[in-house]
C-alpha cells in the first residue's frame, strides 16, 4: 500500500502507522510495530509519512541511516494555516489544532527548548505536553487538508505547507552533517585579530589595547562596549550622536573613531565566535546549528543559538573540507529582485531578469542611462521603501519603466498601513498586526545591512520594524511580500537540491544555508555534477512556485577548499 502513512512513535521506541486516503482517513486498521526505524525502513514505497513533528522523528531516523524523501509536518502546517487564517501567535501544537477542532480549551505551546550547543541529540527530545493520541493526530491532519482547500489559492498553499516540510527535513539533515569546522585554524585567527588572552576570562589583548586608545582620545576612562558610555563621552567633547552605529561615527572627526570601530568589529568577533564559542559549538570538526525553518514570519530561517547566519568573513577561514572534499558554495544572485519580477509579473522587469548576469547592470542600461548604482537604489529602495531623497526620485524613474512591479508593492504596503493580511505568492501570511520579526530579519536583509547603514542617515532604509505604527507597518508588508516569496523559493530550491543528489546517487551532503546561499561539501570529482544539481535546483524552483515566466534564477558558485575564498 503506498501514498501517505501517518507515523507516530511510541513511548517504547516503536511506531504507530496508518496509510491515509486523499481526505487524510485511514484506509486500514492502525498498525502497532516494535521499532519505528524498522517501521521505515521497511516501506521504501511510502512517498510521504504524515508526523506531527519533523525534530520529534527524522533525527532518529538519520542516526539509523533512514533518510526519507517527503513528510507532511503537522505542526509546521498548523503554523502556516493559523497565519493564512489571521490568527498568527495562538498555540500551533498539534494538540491545540485539536482541542480547536472540538471546541475544547487550548492548551499553551510547550516553552521554547533552548539548544545544547554541538549537540545532535537535542533535536529530537520530545517536549513535555506535546504528545497527541495517534487517531487525534490523524483528525487535525484531515482538518488541515480541509482548511487548505478553503484556502483562495488551495494548490499554493498546499505547495507552500509541502515547501515548508521539507525545510524541516533539510534542517535535521543540516544538523546531522554540520558544517566542516577546522578548530586549529580557528584559534590561528583568534590569535591574529585578538592577540592572547588573559587570565580570569577578561578582555583578550588587542581589545585591551583599543580600549585604551578610545579612553586616551576622550582623556577620560570609556567603556567601548558600552554605546551610552560612548555617546556620553562624545557629548562631553561637545560632540552629539544618536547611537554608535558604525554610519554615524564615520562621520565624525574625532581621534577615538578609529578604535572605537575596530574595537566593535573585534568585540562582536569576540563574543559571538571566539573561544569559548568554538568550546561550546564545535565538535568532532562539525559546526551544528540547529536550524528553524520558518523561524521569522516572512518565512527565513532562524537558528537556536551558535550565530550560524551570522558568521564573520574572516572566521569562515576556519570552514575548511575535509581531505579530498570541497565546498560548492551558490550563492543566489539578485534574488529578491527576480522574485518581486516573478510574482509582479511586470513584462519588463521579467525581461531584465531573464538574464542570468548582473540584474542591475540590466535594469540600469534600460532606465537608468547606464547608472549601475542608480539602477539599484531604485528597485532596493521599491522593496525596502525609501521614500526621500534620491532615492524618491529613483523610485519615480523606476514606476515609469516597471509600472506592475512598484504598483505590487506599493499595494502591499497599502494593505500593511489598512491593517489588512498581506501574503507571500504561496500564501504565507503576515499577521494585521505584525510591527517586527523578534530577529530583525524581516528589514533590510544580513546581506544589504552596509547599503542600509549608508543610506539611514538620510532617512532611508531602517533595519528592523520595532514600531507599529501604520507606516512602519507599510515598510514592513511592502518587503514581506518579496522577501517572504523569495524565502519560499529557497525552499522549494533545497528540496529539489537534495532530491537531485540523492537521485544521482552524490556522496555531497548540504552542510550550511542561509537566505540566498547554499552550500554543498563533496569528493572534488563531484564538483561539477553538484554546480550543475543547483543551478537546476534553481531553475526547478523558479517554476514550481512562480509557474513558467521568463525570469531565470541564476547562482554565483565557487568550488573552493575553505569558505572564506568563495566572496
Amino acid at each position: 500500500m503506498t501514498g501517505r502513512w501517518a507515523l507516530a512513535p511510541t513511548e517504547t521506541g516503536g511506531a504507530l502507522l496508518a496509510p491515509l486516503d486523499a481526505s487524510g482517513v485511514p484506509s486500514a486498521p492502525v498498525l502497532t510495530e516494535p521499532d519505528l526505524v524498522a517501521a521505515v525502513r521497511s516501506r521504501p514505497e511510502v512517498t510521504r509519512w504524515v508526523w506531527r513533528s519533523t525534530p520529534e522523528i527524522y533525527p532518529r531516523l538519520l542516526t539509523a541511516g533512514v533518510p526519507v524523501d517527503r513528510c507532511y509536518d503537522v505542526e509546521a502546517a498548523e503554523s502556516l494555516l493559523l497565519a493564512h487564517e489571521g490568527r498568527l501567535g495562538e498555540p500551533r501544537s498539534a494538540a491545540a489544532a485539536h482541542a480547536r477542532l472540538h471546541n475544547a480549551p487550548v492548551p499553551p505551546d510547550p516553552p521554547p527548548r533552548s539548544a545544547e550547543p554541538g549537540s545532535q541529540s537535542a533535536l529530537f527530545e520530545p517536549r513535555p505536553g506535546s504528545q497527541l493520541p495517534f487517531t487525534d493526530l490523524i483528525q487535525v491532519y484531515a482538518d488541515q487538508l480541509r482548511r487548505h482547500d478553503a484556502t483562495a489559492h488551495p494548490g499554493r498553499m498546499r505547495l507552500l505547507t509541502a515547501a515548508e516540510s521539507a525545510g524541516m527535513l533539510v534542517a535535521a539533515e543540516l544538523n546531522r552533517s554540520g558544517l566542516p569546522w577546522r578548530a586549529d585554524v580557528h584559534r590561528e585567527v583568534l590569535q591574529e585579530l585578538l592577540g592572547e588572552r588573559y587570565a580570569g576570562g577578561g578582555e583578550p589583548r588587542r581589545l585591551a589595547e583599543l580600549a585604551d586608545e578610545v579612553s586616551d582620545a576622550f582623556g577620560r576612562r570609556v567603556r567601548p562596549d558600552l554605546p551610552a558610555d560612548v555617546v556620553k563621552a562624545f557629548a562631553q567633547t561637545g560632540v552629539k550622536v544618536k547611537s554608535t552605529r558604525r554610519w554615524e561615527l564615520e562621520e565624525l572627526d574625532h581621534p577615538a573613531v578609529a578604535p572605537l570601530i575596530e574595537y566593535k568589529k573585534l568585540y562582536r568577533i569576540w563574543t559571538a565566535h571566539g573561544w569559548s564559542w568554538l568550546q561550546d559549538w564545535v565538535r568532532d570538526g562539525r559546526f551544528r546549528p540547529e536550524y528553524q525553518p520558518g523561524g521569522t514570519v516572512s518565512g527565513r530561517w532562524t537558528t537556536n543559538g551558535g550565530g550560524a547566519l551570522q558568521i564573520p568573513k574572516v572566521i569562515r577561514r576556519a570552514v575548511v573540507a575535509d581531505e579530498g572534499w570541497c565546498l560548492v558554495v551558490a550563492d543566489a544572485d539578485q534574488m529578491e529582485p527576480r522574485v518581486l519580477a516573478a510574482i509582479s509579473r511586470d513584462p519588463g522587469l521579467m525581461e531584465v531578469a531573464g538574464h542570468a548576469g548582473d540584474l542591475y547592470t540590466a535594469l540600469s542600461d534600460r532606465a537608468f542611462h547606464g547608472d549601475r548604482e542608480h539602477a539599484k537604489l531604485a528597485l532596493l529602495g521599491a522593496i525596502y521603501g525609501q521614500t526621500s531623497g534620491d532615492g524618491l526620485k529613483n523610485l519615480a524613474a523606476l514606476r515609469r519603466r516597471f509600472p506592475l512591479a512598484v504598483a505590487y508593492v506599493d499595494e502591499a504596503a497599502k494593505a500593511g498601513e489598512e491593517g489588512r493580511l498581506v501574503r507571500t505568492w504561496l500564501g504565507r501570511t503576515s499577521p494585521p498586526a505584525a510591527g517586527h520579526e523578534e530577529d530583525g530579519e524581516a528589514g533590510i536583509p544580513q546581506d544589504a545591512e552596509a547599503e542600509a547603514e549608508s543610506l539611514a542617515p538620510g532617512g532611508g532604509f531602517t533595519p528592523g520594524y520595532a514600531s507599529t505604527n501604520a507606516r512602519a507597518r507599510g515598510r514592513f508588508t511592502r518587503n514581506f511580500v518579496v522577501q517572504g516569496s523569495a524565502a519560499d523559493w529557497a525552499l522549494l530550491l533545497l528540496a529539489a537540491l537534495r532530491r537531485s543528489i540523492a537521485a544521482a546517487g552524490l556522496r555531497a551532503e548540504l552542510v550550511f544555508f542561509q537566505h540566498d546561499e547554499v552550500i554543498v561539501h563533496c569528493p572534488r570529482e563531484e564538483a561539477e555534477a553538484v554546480v550543475d544539481a543547483i543551478r537546476a535546483a534553481g531553475d526547478t524552483a523558479g517554476r514550481t512556485v512562480f509557474g513558467e515566466t521568463p525570469v531565470r534564477f541564476s547562482f554565483t558558485t565557487a568550488v573552493v577548499k575553505r569558505y572564506s575564498e568563495a566572496k
